[in-house]
This record gives C-alpha cells, sequence and structure tokens, in this order.
C-alpha cells in the first residue's frame, strides 16, 4: 500500500530578484508569472494531483498574507490540510520544524513533504515518480533531497556534491552555497554535482531527531510556539511572542549540513526556480523572434528579449537580449545575462528607504495633481472651521469643547489641556493660511482660559480640567507641555501678546521638572517613579521645538530638536525592521506589552514629515533617508488593503493588532507624503492624491457637515459615538499643507 505523505508549501519568501514586479507586499509566490494561475496555485495543484495515495497539503505563510491565501486555497481540495501562520519569518529551519510538529501531532509519524511556492515545475506526472522514488530511502529513516542535472554554469543556485548511488539515492558529500561563475563552471566539468531544488521528503520522527541532536534550542523553541497557536476557520495562527524566539537560521545550515547519511534523488521532471528575468524567458511562450512580451507593450525589430509592462505603454525598438520590467512607479532594464543583479539595485534602494522596495502602489492611483483642492478648501472654509470657530467654542467657561455629538452639540466632557491647546494651534494654523475667521479672539480666547485655570504653582500646566475650568487631573505631563509649546509658538507667529511669556516659562518649567537628569530625553510626567517611557511625547516636543525655531529664528531651540533627533537614532528606530519603538524601560531598553514588540502606523507618518522639516533646518540630510524608511514600513506593513487606510496598531513584522482605522494617521499619512516628496526621490503626488481621496471617502464623506468619521473597523464600518475636538489640529493642519502644494511647485509647509 502507498504510504501517505503530508505535503507543505513554504510561502514565506519575497522574491527579491524579480523586482520591480515582486515586493514585499506581494511576493513572487502570487503573481502569474507563466500563465494558468499564480505559483502558489499551481503549487498546491501539483500537489494535490498526487496519482496514488492520501497527501493532506498545508501552506506555512506569512500572517500578513492570511487574506490572499485565503483566497488562494478557495476552491481547492487539500485533503484535510489547511494554512499555518507565521507572525514573522524565521527562515525554512523554523518553517520545516513547524511541518514536522503539525504531522506529529495530526498524522503520526507520516512522510513529510517540504517544497518552496515559487518554482516552475511543468510536469507534474514526472514530479511525483521523482518523490515517490525517494520514498524508500525516507521511509527508512533517511532525509532526502532532490538535485536537478545542470545545463549550465549557474550562479544562483546552491548545489549538492554527491557521491556512490544506492537504489534511487546518491549519498550526499556536502552542500555548497552560490558559487561564483568559475566555481560553477568547475562543478559542471566534475559531473557529480547538481542544483539544490529545495525539496525535502523525511519521516517526522527522522526530522524530529536531527533537530533534536544539532539543534534542539529552534525546535524547543517551535514546539512552544506550535502549542501555544490558535486555531481559526482561515487556519492556524502562532504565538507572536513565542515565535519570534526562534533562532532565524535555514534548514540547510541548521541542519543538513550537519546530518550525515542524507539521500539524493535525481529529478526526473523540468525544473525552474524563475528566480531572475532570464529563467522567466526561458521558460514563457515567446514570438518568432524569441521575445517575451506581456503588458500594453508595442516591440518593434526585438530579439530574445523580456518585456513586460504591468502600467502605461511601453515601446522598445531595436532590441536584443534585453529585459526591460516597468510597473506603475518604477522600471528595471539590463541585459538579461545580467539580469540577477537586480538584487544589487533592491539592496541599495532599501539602504535608501525607498518605497518602492515593500509597497506595490494601487492601479487606481490619481494621477493629476491638485485633484482634490476644490472639495478640501470647501470643506475647510466653509463647512469645518465655521463650526468650529462656533459651536466648538465654551463661551460661557472658557475655552473649548473636548467633543460634540453628530447632532454638532457639545458633549459634557472634561476639557483636557492638550485639546485646548490644539485648538488654539489649529486656528493659528489657518489664520496664517488666510481664514478670515475670528482668529485672533479664538487663540486669546484658549490661551486665557489655560492660563487662568490650567497653571501648576511650578509654571507647569494641568493635565485635564473640568467643564466649569476647576482642576480635574493636576498632573504635570511631558505630552501636554508639548502641545502647550507648540500652540504658544504659532499664537506668538500670529501676533498674540502673552505667548512668548508663556513659552518662556514653560520652557523654564520643562529643563526644571521634566528634563530627564540622569539620561538623556524627558520624563512622562513630574512627582512619580517612571515605570515606562515613550517615543511619543519626545516627538511632539520635537515639533514643539521645531515650531519655536521658526517662531524665532533661535538656533537653541534647534539644539533642543537635535537632543530628541539623537534619541531617535540610538534608541527609537530599528534598522532591521524600519520600525519605530513604543514602550521603553526608564533605561531606554525596549519594553515590549503583553502583545510583544508593536508600532503605530500613525507615528510613523508623524516622524517622517518632522525629521524632514529637521533636516532642511539643520543641513542633516541623512535623515530624509531615516523618513522613506518609516514611511515606507508604514505603507508596508500598517494599511488595511481593503480600506487603504493605516491601522491603529501593527507588530514590528506587519500583523494587525488594533485594526480600528482612525482619522489622525490618515492626515500624517498626507503630511509625510508631501514632506518626502519635496526632499528629493519617487514623485508622491498621487500618493498624497490617493491619500486625501481615503481620508474624505472614508472619514469625512460619511460624517455630516463639519464633522468626520474617527473610527472605523477594518470592514470599513464606523465605530464612531462622537466627534473629538483633539482630532481637528490634526485634518486642519495637514489639508491646509495640501493647499501648499501648488501643482508641482511645493512651498515649504507651515507647521
Amino acid at each position: 500500500m502507498t504510504e501517505r505523505i503530508v505535503s507543505f508549501v513554504m510561502s514565506g519568501g519575497v522574491g527579491s530578484r524579480l523586482w520591480p514586479l515582486s515586493r514585499e507586499d506581494n511576493p513572487k509566490q502570487f503573481h502569474d508569472l507563466s500563465g494558468d494561475g499564480s505559483m502558489l496555485v499551481k503549487t498546491l495543484r501539483r500537489l494535490i494531483s498526487r496519482p496514488e495515495g492520501e497527501t493532506p497539503v498545508f501552506v506555512i505563510a506569512s500572517e500578513r498574507h492570511a487574506s490572499r491565501i485565503g483566497t488562494d486555497l478557495a476552491g481547492l481540495d487539500l485533503a484535510g490540510g489547511s494554512a499555518l501562520f507565521e507572525p514573522m519569518g524565521r527562515n525554512t529551519a523554523a518553517a520545516v520544524a513547524l511541518a514536522t510538529l503539525r504531522t506529529l501531532s495530526s498524522f503520526g509519524d507520516s512522510l513529510v513533504l517540504v517544497v518552496p511556492s515559487d518554482h516552475e515545475i511543468s510536469t507534474t506526472q514526472q514530479f511525483w515518480q521523482t518523490v515517490e522514488a525517494g520514498s524508500a530511502a525516507a521511509s527508512a529513516g533517511q532525509l532526502v533531497v532532490f538535485g536537478v542535472k545542470p545545463t549550465g554554469p549557474e550562479t544562483g543556485y546552491g548545489y549538492i556534491e554527491v557521491g556512490s548511488k544506492t537504489d534511487a539515492a546518491f549519498d550526499v558529500v556536502r552542500f555548497v552555497e552560490k558559487p561564483d561563475l568559475e566555481t560553477a563552471q568547475a562543478y559542471l566539468d566534475a559531473g557529480n554535482f547538481y542544483w539544490n531544488a529545495g525539496i525535502f521528503l523525511f519521516r517526522a520522527s527522522a526530522m524530529r531527531a536531527a533537530f533534536e541532536t544539532y539543534r534542539p534550542d529552534i525546535w524547543a523553541a517551535t514546539e512552544s510556539a506550535f502549542k501555544a497557536a490558535r486555531q481559526d476557520l482561515s487556519g492556524l495562527y502562532m504565538e507572536p511572542g513565542l515565535y519570534e524566539r526562534i533562532p532565524s537560521i535555514s534548514i540547510d545550515y541548521a541542519v543538513m549540513e550537519q546530518a550525515s547519511g542524507i539521500g539524493m534523488v535525481p529529478a526526473g521532471f523540468r525544473w525552474n526556480d524563475l528566480g531572475s528575468w532570464q529563467s522567466l524567458l526561458e521558460v514563457s511562450p515567446t514570438d518568432d523572434k524569441g521575445n517575451v512580451v506581456l503588458g500594453d507593450v508595442v516591440a518593434i525589430d526585438c530579439q530574445n528579449s523580456y518585456i513586460r509592462s504591468e502600467g502605461r505603454l511601453l515601446s522598445a525598438v531595436g532590441l536584443k537580449d534585453i529585459a526591460i520590467v516597468s510597473t506603475i512607479d518604477a522600471t528595471f532594464i539590463a541585459p538579461v545575462s545580467h539580469s540577477q543583479n537586480v538584487r544589487k539595485v533592491v539592496e541599495k534602494l532599501e539602504k535608501s528607504g525607498r518605497l518602492e522596495t515593500k509597497f506595490t502602489p494601487s492601479h487606481d492611483r490619481v494621477i493629476e495633481s491638485g485633484a482634490w483642492r476644490r472639495r478640501v478648501r470647501h470643506w475647510l472654509f466653509e463647512e469645518t472651521m465655521p463650526l468650529w470657530s462656533t459651536i466648538g467654542v465654551d463661551e460661557l467657561h472658557g475655552g473649548f469643547h473636548e467633543a460634540l455629538g453628530f447632532d454638532a452639540v457639545p458633549l459634557p466632557k472634561p476639557k483636557r489641556m492638550r485639546t485646548m491647546a490644539r485648538q488654539v494651534y489649529a486656528f493659528a494654523v489657518a489664520k496664517a493660511h488666510g481664514w478670515e475667521g475670528p482668529g485672533d479672539r479664538l487663540i486669546a480666547h484658549g490661551i486665557e482660559f489655560m492660563a487662568r485655570n490650567g497653571r501648576t504653582d511650578r509654571g507647569g500646566w494641568v493635565r485635564t480640567l473640568n467643564i466649569d475650568g476647576s482642576v480635574a487631573d493636576a498632573t504635570e505631563d511631558a505630552y501636554d507641555h508639548s502641545c502647550v509649546l507648540l500652540a504658544l509658538a504659532h499664537a506668538h507667529m500670529c501676533g498674540n501678546r502673552d505667548a512668548l511669556r508663556l513659552g518662556q516659562e514653560t520652557f523654564d518649567f520643562l529643563d526644571s521638572y521634566l528634563e530627564d537628569e540622569r539620561l538623556t530625553g524627558f520624563l512622562e510626567a513630574t512627582g512619580k517613579a517612571q515605570a515606562e517611557r515613550r517615543s511619543n511625547p519626545h516627538m511632539h516636543l520635537l515639533e514643539a521645538f521645531l515650531a519655536w525655531h521658526e517662531a524665532t529664528g533661535e538656533r537653541t531651540y534647534l539644539r533642543r530638536a537635535a537632543r530628541v533627533v539623537d534619541l531617535f537614532r540610538s534608541h527609537f528606530f530599528d534598522a532591521d525592521t524600519w520600525t519605530l519603538g513604543e514602550y521603553f524601560s526608564p533605561e531606554w531598553k525596549h519594553a515590549p506589552s503583553e502583545r510583544g514588540e508593536w508600532t503605530e502606523p500613525g507615528h510613523h507618518f508623524e516622524w517622517a514629515s518632522l525629521l524632514v522639516d529637521f533636516a532642511a533646518r539643520s543641513g542633516q540630510n541623512d535623515l530624509t533617508g531615516y523618513a522613506r524608511k518609516l514611511y515606507a514600513s508604514a505603507i508596508a506593513s500598517g494599511l488595511n488593503r481593503a480600506t487603504g487606510l493605516a491601522y491603529g496598531v501593527v507588530s514590528r513584522q506587519g500583523i494587525p493588532i488594533d485594526t480600528v482605522s482612525r482619522s489622525w494617521p490618515q492626515t500624517e499619512a498626507i503630511k509625510a507624503a508631501i514632506a518626502l516628496d519635496g526632499a528629493g526621490g519617487p514623485d508622491l503626488k498621487p500618493e498624497i492624491e490617493a491619500r486625501v481621496g481615503r481620508l474624505f471617502r472614508w472619514h469625512i464623506d460619511p460624517a455630516p457637515l463639519g464633522l468626520w468619521i474617527d473610527r472605523i473597523d477594518e470592514r470599513g464600518r464606523s465605530l464612531a459615538a462622537e466627534v473629538p475636538a483633539s482630532i481637528f489640529y490634526h485634518l486642519v493642519c495637514a489639508l491646509m499643507q495640501y493647499l501648499d502644494v501648488d501643482g508641482d511647485e511645493q512651498r515649504p509647509p507651515k507647521r
């Protein structure tokens, strides 16, 4: 009786050698490169087409691609298989260990077949004949790999050196990583080297024993994560905090290169890993002159070339042996024989934080710059400013109302100092941008209420006031002080007589009571032990320092800003994931929450625009690269693909944690795109228009005039019960900056 083989497809790679088509958010395995479905779908079809014997099929994939995996699995009978989702990539050793554990738990000591998701194998019958040829050795306890007879000195593949042959399998002498051209030619001449197809067949107990012998740490960590996994209808999800403890290493390094008695079966099937544009030229249907032409392409007098357009018209004349791949936002051109060097392009782009390696732009992007200008201007000057400058103002007790209902009636809520300050800031920005309303009166009204009711004995500012202006919470909080400083800077620029004095007094308080004397940075608040520290108040202090530099021209404020930027470089920014740390210990060590290491896309956008601003003022131009990286990671990993809106919170590996989309991150995305568009690099004007469009589509247009929907769930439904005034300044400032952008010319943003 034919033995059961449990099959696993590893679908975690990116496929950077096929850039610009393959990106981090849309990897190689999800593309239809040679017809008849995506590479993943074709791999699954191949596995479920085993001529004889039971074959449950599983997919091991990134959790961030769960929805796409669900789409590809729909309609396929996996014979009891399903998906296993990794919260972050941990290379192939973790995937193989996970496959082994899943098999042992559900199918006992069965044979396990592990295959990549992105290889072209056009001969399914011969594929299974080759696998069955290795099953006897695997059943006997050998770890079996499969090798492809080389047809040339390929430098992009790993090699297997073999010795004597026993039955269907050769004894493996050693595994060799990708060689240089001279070494590859020597392997070809030797005759006993095969390309490593990256396919493994083994008995589950044999692989478990190999892990326990050579890498027990990987086995133990994977087992812990597997036991804690949660199951739902879409698949099995590993626990992030446990899974991230698994060492990240390939199965070749972890086990195969150390184990003895490994067998290799020569592949009897046609195989290509489609790892370069040259390989696609070799396997794709061609015209009578040897060209592969895909998309909106006009090719004249071209020979043996791969020409592909994913968007606009691409024309080529007189090309020979050339690869051209054009997407909406990038074009790659190289001799076909050099197309593997696209990896060098990707590496260079990643070092500079370019968006084009991570994110695939939508095909429906608005191309015309300023398309939303009329709607934005009307909403700001005819709907929003008239409402919030009247109904939003508490003329009885002073200050501003904390929130309105959707009937535009003020809600009886305590007044936070940060909200009072933000309203002053917003009216000052509106006045500076030409709003003809009572800006001076509202600025003075707000500052008078804050100063009369909200000062502490030491010259600081309280956190919260009751509706009548009495103190509700006297905590002196760094976040609130940053908002006050920002408001006073802009009030000073608008000519308010009290703003400069109050600003100087606030700086004195900041230096005396909130500055950390032991370490760089600022305390969260005064008067209590610091259990944790956050990067967010420092970001808002950076914003305030830059505003005071703009207001006074004094470089002392720029030096203050530089200290915060130094903290960003040394502690806040993670160079491996391009993400921003949120919580820290008092000594600036990462302090993960119960949900693990997480970050907020909205904060990425805020930091990006502030870093560009600081770079322009200070001449530290390398900061623009940091800004691009923050923007790129937020766009690639922090967006709900159904709505295009930024999530509230994601893990550092891009897994959604808080799937609610609030309005303020969308406004900060607009500001970041505007800042980066004016700082060199890619043309982000279409992105600016798209971001404004999504803000209106989901948050503004469904709301009554002058109001907005602050909270949207992952399906685009409103979760808002009120309209918080604290969001007013986000909307006003971002959309005023949008109105500053005039076609292809951009004036410096007014903060």
